[in-house]
């Protein structure tokens, strides 16, 4: 017996290979794509705001239990497991879009819907049909080493679905807050949502909060300790660097470059803008290449341990009866796939990558997918690290570029559509192997979940262009608005090797601080994400981190009622994120197809906003340390 065989005997999922339950079924397929353009929005926004986006797949699986078993009557898991597979397709095509392409619109290229869609659609199918062979490599054979933290958690939700009744009010009750504290305030314009201080004689010091629902959330999910490293960097930037730029620039009578302001004459909005975006840029491109430098041992490793596997697949001639649990797309529909795709990059009129991109897609897509595919099933989607990999093949790919005597506009277009395609596929990677070992768990079909995430990218694949052409119509990506922190720097990286005219000073004074950071114990990329963003954002982040500590300091002697309250507060924060999301998608779209919305806030005073972030914190915090059911979730970045 070989030790696929020996594997598959060991362990005998939820529903067994011999029963056939309802799965890639009308309604399922519906709902799932329903809910992965639903979800693909909400990640979009999230993402250009603050540079992370937060995994679907537990609110997937609770609202698909709710809607098919408590709506519909419907019983089988299985369809259920393919809900949250294509609702995973929609964040994680939305991921690597937001990663990449709004570069394009701050070059004023406005990209057509169509060319955003090829984009993503060849990112996204390349990487699903790059799993594919990897599957029982890595789910199957290393089922017990492999634990994949979010697929697992997704399928202990699954198969306690007389939960899901609960956990989907409290995903719904999340879902209306967020998005009723968004209408009203970006909507109806009854108050401010951005509320700041001056710093009591301390000259260009400003402390500031953005009172949304959704960065609440997000703090509570990912914890106090990174969400005290972000805020750590936001202080650094704006009571720190910008105090001092301010002072030692006070007496200057010409601007400084790269401002055209002298810095006397600006406010500290202004010397962020102008200086301390580089310096973050600079932190976060060196806190991304740390990260992947860090996961070079297991990157190796990775990589020689899958090609070890897959070489011992192929010289095995030993005939094996595949059942109903293991059987994949057939191997020859998958290479062909990949091989029609990669062709049609080398000569297509769309995105004129040409033969040297094709061939860099090819091997750093498989290189990045394999790497990616595997990290992900030790530390979680959370912790991969797709901005270095990113970051990476966009220094590669440049400079050969640049080599073969192709620079200018075209050159920098062509650069990050190649890494715009390789961070899509790395995202729908990593989503798949954990939407994979759900399945494994669960008793799913694998073909028919690798069908459901085609479908997935295909439905996500189509709208994202339009969803980036109305937020860039609307706030302008890029802007304070929407500041697509990740997107910036790989343009920022792209313009530097091929136009050589970034302040490089400012640039390695971020490198050097993230270097400085990583040396105090601190996660680099994290702290550097802060210095990035206005402190307004990394403040609810910090507001949303606490509440999740208080929820563990007064339930640290249980640890089952430990793990439930903050299950069910991750729920309620997962709606509150989703919820406000979508309706500022909505409004985007109101305006921009001509709705007049009111031009000036009705109520200009910090109260009244500042009192309503205090009571949806207070309604977090208090759900969560009175729940006795929860169900976990991850974030990702």
């Amino acid at each position: 017996m070989n030790e696929q065989q020996k594997s598959t005997a060991k362990f005998v999922p939820y529903v067994s290979a011999s029963r056939s339950l309802p799965e890639l079924t009308v309604v399922a397929v519906v709902l799932g794509i329903i809910l992965a353009v639903v979800f693909a929005a909400a990640n979009a926004y999230l993402g250009l705001k603050i540079g992370l986006t937060v995994s679907a797949s537990i609110p997937a699986a609770v609202i698909s239990l709710a809607v098919l078993r408590g709506v519909f009557r419907r019983k089988s898991i299985l369809e259920n497991n393919i809900v949250q597979t294509m609702t995973t397709a929609g964040e994680a095509v939305a991921a690597g879009a937001i990663f990449t392409l709004p570069a394009l619109y701050m070059w004023d290229l406005n990209p057509s819907q169509q060319m955003v869609s090829f984009i993503v659609l060849v990112g996204g199918f390349l990487g699903v049909a790059m799993m594919v062979p990897l599957r029982r490599l890595l789910i199957v054979n290393e089922h017990e080493t492999l634990p994949y933290p979010e697929g697992t958690a997704c399928a202990e939700v699954l198969v306690s679905g007389e939960t899901g009744g609960r956990s989907a009010r409290m995903v719904s009750l999340g879902f209306v807050v967020g998005g009723l504290v968004k209408a009203l305030g970006d909507g109806f314009m009854l108050f401010k949502t951005e509320i700041e201080t001056n710093v009591l004689r301390f000259k260009n010091a400003v402390i500031g909060m953005d009172t949304y629902p959704a960065l609440l959330g997000v703090g509570y999910i990912i914890g106090p300790r990174i969400a005290g490293q972000m805020l750590a960097g936001g202080i650094l930037a704006w009571l720190v660097l910008i105090p001092m730029i301010g002072f030692f620039g006070a007496g200057s009578v010409g601007a400084i470059a790269p401002s055209l302001t002298p810095i006397a004459e600006l406010d500290a909005w202004g010397i962020w803008g102008d200086y301390i975006r580089y310096i973050g840029a600079g932190a976060v491109a060196a806190g991304g290449l740390i990260t992947l430098v860090k996961t070079l041992p297991m990157l190796f490793s990775s990589l020689r341990a899958t090609l070890k596997g897959l070489m011992q697949r192929s010289s095995s001639n030993e005939k094996t009866t595949i059942d109903r649990t293991n059987r994949d797309i057939p191997g020859g529909w998958v290479f062909a796939m990949i091989a029609v795709l990669i062709v049609l990059l080398a000569f297509d009129p769309i995105t004129n990558v040409g033969i040297l991109g094709a061939i860099a897609i090819a091997l750093f897509g498989f290189l990045f997918v394999t790497v990616a595919s595997r990290i992900v099933g030790l530390v979680g989607s959370s912790s991969s690290p797709v901005s270095g990999m990113t970051i990476a093949t966009l220094l590669i790919v440049t400079f050969l570029y640049k080599l073969t005597g192709m620079s200018g506009m075209t050159g920098m277009v062509t650069s990050l559509t190649v890494g715009a395609i390789v961070c899509v596929a790395l995202a729908v990677a990593g989503d798949i192997s954990q939407d994979l070992k759900t399945g494994y768990l669960v008793g799913g079909t694998p073909w028919k979940q690798q069908v459901a995430m085609m479908i997935g990218v295909l439905v996500s694949g189509l709208v994202i262009g339009f969803i980036l052409n109305v937020l860039n119509s609307t706030y302008g990506l890029g802007s304070e608005q929407l500041s697509a922190p990740k997107a910036v720097l790989m343009r920022l990286i792209v313009e530097g090797i091929m136009s050589e005219n970034l302040p490089w000073d400012l640039i390695f004074i971020g490198a050097s601080a993230a270097v400085v950071f990583e040396f105090l114990g601190l996660n680099s990329l994290t702290v550097a994400v802060g210095i990035y963003l206005p402190v307004h954002i990394s403040t609810p982040i910090m507001v949303g981190g606490l509440v999740r500590w208080i929820v563990g300091f007064f339930s640290r002697k249980n640890e089952s009622l430990h793990k439930s309250r903050v299950e069910t507060g991750t729920l309620l924060a997962s709606g509150l994120i989703a919820g406000e999301s979508l309706i500022g998608v909505v409004i985007a779209i109101l305006i921009w197809s001509g709705v007049q919305i009111p031009s000036s806030v009705a109520v200009t005073t910090n109260t009244l906003p500042f009192l309503i972030f205090l009571i949806v914190t207070f309604l977090l915090g208090f759900i969560s340390l009175r729940s006795k059911n929860g169900i976990t979730e991850n974030h990702k970045g």
